[in-house]
């Protein structure tokens, strides 16, 4: 009877004990923000709407830059972000290094990005599409059979047009490419016939001589991504986005920078 007592106990202090010290880790963690004084966010910065560098002000702007000042007021009381520049292939392994605390950009959530990675709720969803010179003829999905497509590294946009493309009959290729203005010259330049990505990103790089095709294809749903087990900034995260949405600011914010269409 003693010894299943005292196991008892010593197992109620192991227990005590490992809860202890996984809430001084997870206080840690924003600790570690507080006394950096700032928080470090990867964003796009070739996204118009989403993350944009302003080259004009040299100013970050876009929904994803004030969803990230808002996470820093709920952090510090005021707005201390440091921005870096990220692409699709970069984001992941710069949070994972600890270079930056969270991701705000575009970042689509996946299963297997689960995985890998802790999301936030969903903020935005927005289906894939194609963007084609007007002048190129092409006027429907199944008029790409055997042209190019340009796409960003390590995005999804490649496996839905993949699939796509199967459904439809038809044979795509595929350049891939680090950056959005990039893959806009590659149009422009002819070395690709169609521009693919979410339909609001390809929003911001709308002109006179480029149209966007009528087929759109699996929406995608944006988080901000933290690195795995980093639960006490991401529950700050999930809260911002709550508090955002509670109070339409989240509503005005998509209308302010045209992403509500």
């Amino acid at each position: 009877m003693k010894k299943t007592f005292v196991k008892s106990v010593l197992a109620g202090m192991i227990l005590l004990l490992s809860a202890g010290q996984l809430f001084a880790a997870k206080k840690t963690e924003i600790d570690k923000i507080k006394k950096a004084g700032v928080l470090k966010v990867g964003c796009k910065e070739d996204v118009p709407g989403y993350g944009y560098l302003n080259p004009a002000t040299n100013v970050h702007e876009g929904l994803e830059i004030d969803i990230a000042k808002a996470v820093s007021k709920k952090i510090f009381g005021k707005e201390s972000v440091k921005f870096t520049g990220v692409s699709a292939k970069t984001r992941g392994p710069l949070v994972d290094t600890g270079e930056i605390d969270m991701v705000a950009a575009t970042f689509t959530v996946t299963e297997a990005r689960r995985k890998l990675w802790d999301f936030s709720e969903i903020y935005m969803q927005d289906p894939v599409a194609l963007m084609v010179k007007k002048a190129s003829g092409i006027a429907s999905f199944k008029d790409l059979n055997g042209l190019t497509v340009g796409v960003a590294q390590s995005a999804t946009s490649k496996k839905i047009f993949e699939a796509a493309a199967a459904e439809a009959g038809i044979t795509l290729k595929f350049n891939e490419y680090s950056t959005y203005p990039e893959i806009k010259t590659a149009l422009d330049s002819g070395r690709i016939q169609a521009f693919g990505v979410d339909s609001s990103i390809l929003a911001g790089y709308i002109e006179d001589s480029v149209m966007l095709l009528p087929e759109k294809y699996s929406p995608q749903s944006y988080g901000v991504a933290v690195k795995k087990g980093n639960t006490a900034l991401l529950n700050v995260i999930n809260e911002t986005i709550a508090e955002l949405e509670a109070s339409g600011e989240m509503s005005r914010l998509k209308a302010k920078y045209n992403l509500d269409k």
